[in-house]
């Protein structure tokens, strides 16, 4: 639809973000209806792209042709047409999935978990996590365990298994949102990885995290409760004393640690 567009010479591409959004659907409408006035057309954007009229009018000064017309006509109604089946089949999950909605909404509450990536795991793990003798062997399933490929003492490789593809693909698809959580456990066990071994590696990382995550919660039938972004600093903290320690000193610092007085 865009090359269709940009044959009439109209670059609406260049000014809104999505040419199937509220404001660039109802200056297509208009279009198709006769409509060729580029400050007419803008006038038509809502919300933010209000800013934008002005662009929005350069943008708009082509000249839509028979052939131009048809295409379009076609591709909005094929792209309605697949909106409405999309609609059905998502009522049908849903009404499928009523029985299960307790565990989409414990799900839910994941960080990088949404309701359909809820519904995902469902669907692939499923709700009985007694087929599965640990978490590790439903992560080894899913695929969102590094492998064990070593020879005389030496690891070549770290790859994970391939495992399920759809299962496999909502768990790094909520490790990706759950990485840019704020003030979450999660999102902190990203920062902390990615820093020492990229961000690909801790991508699945937080996937796995997620699968044992959910495995417990769906064993258990319980809410999910966040660690809180200082757990990993609370549980390493000698470690971590040390390393800030040894940051000191490197620059030049003599260091001398006092305990703090417990909280009244």
């Amino acid at each position: 639809m865009q090359k269709v567009l940009e044959g009439a010479n109209i670059k609406l591409g260049s000014v809104v973000s999505d040419v199937m959004g509220v404001s660039a659907r109802a200056i297509l409408a208009e279009l198709l209806a006769g409509e060729s006035d580029p400050q007419v057309l803008a006038n038509l954007a809502r919300g933010s792209l209000r800013e934008k009229r002005a662009e929005l009018q350069q943008a708009l000064k082509g000249t839509l042709k028979t052939h131009h017309h048809l295409m379009l006509t076609e591709q909005l109604g094929h792209i309605d047409y697949l909106d409405e089946v999309i609609a059905r089949l998502s009522a049908e999950i849903a009404e499928q999935l009523r029985p299960f909605d307790g565990d989409i909404e414990r799900l839910d509450a994941i960080p990088g978990v949404s309701r359909r990536t809820a519904e995902v795991l469902l669907a692939e793990m499923g709700t009985d996590m007694g087929r599965f003798p640990s978490a590790e062997h439903l992560s080894s399933w899913a695929g969102m365990c590094p492998g064990n490929n070593e020879s005389a003492g030496k690891r070549k490789s770290g790859k994970t298994r391939k495992g399920s593809r759809w299962l496999r693909q909502a768990l790094v698809e909520a490790a990706h949102g759950a990485a840019h959580s704020k003030g979450t456990y999660l999102g902190t066990q990203y920062a902390h990885l990615a820093r020492r071994r990229g961000r690909k590696k801790a991508q699945i990382a937080v996937g796995h995290s997620i699968v044992v995550i959910v495995y417990h919660m769906l064993s258990r039938k319980e809410p999910y409760q966040d660690l809180g972004p200082d757990y990993l600093d609370k549980r390493h903290s000698e470690r971590l004393e040390r390393s800030l320690v040894g940051r000191l000193q490197r620059l030049g610092f003599q260091v001398t640690l006092t305990p703090a007085p417990a909280a009244a």
